[in-house]
């Protein structure tokens, strides 16, 4: 075999080029600064070249480092893919899912029970995804996320429609209604959120042209917001089919049948370029058979 420099030294020069930082390279690694300086030092005495130019606070890679820096990038992510498979490779398929928290909680684990009988052979992981944030498709397989449009560089397919109505708890109802008209919630709680937009966008739907929202408490996250409704805390907007299970249980009451966010949905998202397995594709048809069950 070729004679090789060391592992870690090459570890560190990549992660440096990549940040463009021995600190965040440092910290990406768990070693200290001056680790990371020693083992490129190390690499530099090794090919007799320097491979970064100090430009002020930024460390980039010389010229003729660029191109080993980036094909030692995509020799880095082979060696991972090939541990994680060698590591699931007693296993039987594993598949990673990252679902947005509440997605998770209220639509996906409680019918998991059902995907874990009929296909016990793949190991399955649930992590959280949440909005905004890029996903890593190294880490993970499939993931499930709400909005419109695609996704750059994925593939993505509607898995429910994200048609928002307002509800509210039954006993809230009783004691607050009846709403027989928008105009009629017009002055009571009304919960939100994130923000006030989505209520302002109702309003505006409902005819209500010249209200506004009540300033009601804002909730982080929709598991919040959907745990304050069921505690009869207020009027909420959410999407229909993720809480079609309140609604038929009547833990929770529709009150319109005015709708905004109808071109929003929760979608599967899958990586692009043609990457595929069995697991992933058994999975993907198990949600979206899942989600014609009423």
């Amino acid at each position: 075999m070729t004679r090789l420099p060391s592992l870690n030294a090459l570890r560190c020069f990549e992660a440096a080029a990549r940040s463009g930082s021995f600190s965040r390279a440092a910290e990406e690694l768990n070693v200290t600064q001056s680790a990371v300086s020693h083992q490129v030092r190390q690499l530099e005495e090794w090919f007799g070249i320097s491979l970064f130019d100090r430009l002020g606070r930024q460390t980039m890679p010389t010229a003729k480092a660029q191109a080993p820096a980036r094909s030692l990038a995509e020799a880095f992510d082979i060696m991972a893919a090939a541990c994680r498979r060698l590591q699931q490779s007693d296993a039987g398929p594993a598949l990673t899912i990252a679902a947005l928290p509440s997605f998770a909680t209220i639509w996906l684990i409680p019918r998991l029970s059902q995907f874990f009988q009929d296909y016990a052979h793949v190991s399955v992981k649930v992590v959280y995804a949440f909005a905004g944030q890029k996903l890593d498709f190294e880490e993970i397989d499939i993931a499930v996320l709400w909005g419109v449009g695609e996704w750059e560089g994925c593939r993505s397919t509607r898995l429910l429609p994200g048609s928002t109505v307002p509800i509210c708890n039954p006993i809230y109802l009783e004691r607050e209604g009846p709403f027989d008209q928008p105009q009629a919630i017009l002055g009571k709680p009304l919960l939100h959120d994130t923000d006030r937009l989505d209520w302002q966008n109702w309003m505006r739907h409902a005819g209500l042209k010249h209200a506004g929202p009540s300033p009601g408490p804002i909730f982080q996250d929709f598991n919040l917001l959907r745990a304050a409704a069921l505690a009869g805390q207020g009027i909420a907007l959410c999407p229909k089919s993720l809480i079609a299970d309140d609604l038929a249980s009547g833990r929770l009451v529709q009150l319109f049948d005015i709708a905004i966010k109808q071109d929003y949905a929760y979608c599967i998202i899958e990586p692009g370029g043609g990457r595929r397995s069995e697991a992933i594709d058994t999975f993907k048809e198990w949600l979206l058979a899942a989600a014609r069950i009423k």
